[in-house]
């Protein structure tokens, strides 16, 4: 066997498999292959070797015995190794003949060679600088969270008056363009808070004034810098029905507000709960911050080259990552492309593609890699480990999350949970030395 590097974090692997090894997957070779030949007087898949060799010739049981032989060792020479490939492998036969050894060779990318040094002063640099922020809060800030809260127990009071601003009205609308409707622009039923400046200039402005019943006709042109291009400072006829108009009454804040949230005997205290959940809040956004700048740092100290195939990989990720929340909002990455072709055009003639996606998200994949690497190259060179007890007691109390969910265990790829845990373990334990620098 021979390994030899090449460019761009890979390797060439040169094997042999000798024959008495490898002479025992003819036969597996035959039965897989005769599964798809019938032949009269034999069962799919039972079918002699020697009959098989007349209909499609030799040739093709050795190479499909050659592929499942060089799937098991090349399997076990990375394992034996313990080279740490990326991707599917690219194999090419170099000798194959009855009764000799089978030679081959293997192209694979492998995680590429990391080299960072000299980082700990920078590290500790930053957690001076972060220790020395401190968390300050104003009255404002608690009386923002005590608005938010009022705003969200709003009481809705039907009016038999002309609508206000501040008012939400219930509208029946349609948009036309030349006499066409546009894309997304009917709707009934919908309910918007007038003066929120939610729709283009000048169509809440239309709507105050009137009352529940009455029909609204007018025309818009809209922004120059609309997001839709094709609407983008073009002009457009608004049809509209209001079917309800509501007064918004908030509740005052106090002693009596604090009470009816429960928990809570007066309003100091509601106050006292949201200052101390704005310190946390805050708390975490200093820590995640440091966190966020000593890993930017250690990228910026991270010598690497990496491998296109990795960049490939993360991008089919996050990629996949996307599409289930597009997914969650009821479309699909079709839909979506369609939308950000309307809105902005693309490279490709105006309509955005998968690709057009791949390449504006590549600088965030390879940041992502880089993220890892920084934090798996911190772990090797401090020599943390996380114990298998405490990642099998993680991924429990992880499952338990999801008892109630049917055949979750059956369904559930294992391995990957428990990558998944080792490495969120790994990295809160790297973060944690770090910030003991």
């Amino acid at each position: 066997m021979d390994i030899k590097k090449l460019e761009n974090s890979e390797i060439e692997i040169k094997a042999s498999i000798p024959w008495k090894e490898w002479e025992k997957y003819l036969d597996l070779a035959t039965e897989e292959i005769s599964k798809g030949i019938k032949v009269e007087g034999f069962r799919p898949g039972k079918v002699p070797r020697d009959i098989i060799e007349k209909k499609i010739g030799k040739e093709a049981i050795l190479n499909g015995a050659a592929e499942k032989a060089i799937q098991k060792n090349y399997a076990r020479l990375i394992m034996d190794e313990k080279i740490d490939v990326i991707g599917a492998p690219r194999v090419e036969i170099l000798k194959l003949a009855e009764g000799n050894d089978l030679e081959y060779k293997v192209k694979t990318a492998v995680m590429p060679e990391v080299k960072m040094e000299n980082w700990t002063d920078g590290v500790k640099k930053i957690n001076k600088e972060q220790s020395g922020k401190k968390i300050e809060i104003s009255k404002e800030d608690v009386k923002k969270e005590l608005d938010k809260l009022a705003n969200s127990r709003v009481q809705m009071i039907t009016v038999d008056r002309e609508a206000r601003e501040g008012d939400n009205v219930e509208i029946d609308f349609q948009v036309n363009r030349e006499g066409v409707p546009i894309e997304n622009g009917t709707s009934k039923k919908h309910n918007l808070i007038l003066g929120r400046g939610v729709f283009i200039p000048g169509f809440e402005d239309n709507l105050i004034g009137a009352k529940a019943g009455e029909e609204k006709e007018f025309e818009l042109k809209f922004p120059e810098d609309y997001h839709a291009k094709d609407l983008a400072g073009k002009p457009a006829q608004f049809k509209v029905k209001i079917n309800v108009v509501q007064e918004r009454k908030t509740p005052e804040i106090s002693d009596e507000f604090a009470v009816s949230l429960g928990n809570f005997k007066n309003l100091l205290e509601l106050e006292k709960s949201i200052e101390d959940g704005i310190v946390k809040e805050k708390e975490i956004q200093k820590k995640e911050g440091a966190r966020t700048a000593t890993v930017e740092f250690l990228i910026e100290k991270l010598k690497v080259q990496l491998p296109e195939i990795l960049v490939h990989e993360e991008l089919h990720r996050m990629i996949g990552e996307f599409e289930i929340q597009l997914q969650g909002a009821g479309m699909d990455i079709a839909t979506y492309l369609e939308k950000m072709s309307a809105q902005s055009g693309s490279a490709s003639g105006g309509k955005k593609t998968r690709q057009d996606l791949e390449k504006e998200w590549k600088p965030q994949a390879e940041k992502r890699i880089k993220s890892a690497l920084v934090l798996e190259e911190v772990a090797k060179q401090k020599e943390i480990e996380i114990s298998s007890e405490k990642i099998e007691a993680e991924m429990n109390k992880l499952l338990a999350q999801y008892k109630g969910v049917k055949d979750l265990e059956k369904n559930m790829d294992m391995e990957r949970v428990y990558s998944y845990v080792k490495g969120m373990l790994t990295n809160e334990e790297v973060f944690k030395v770090l910030e003991k620098l």
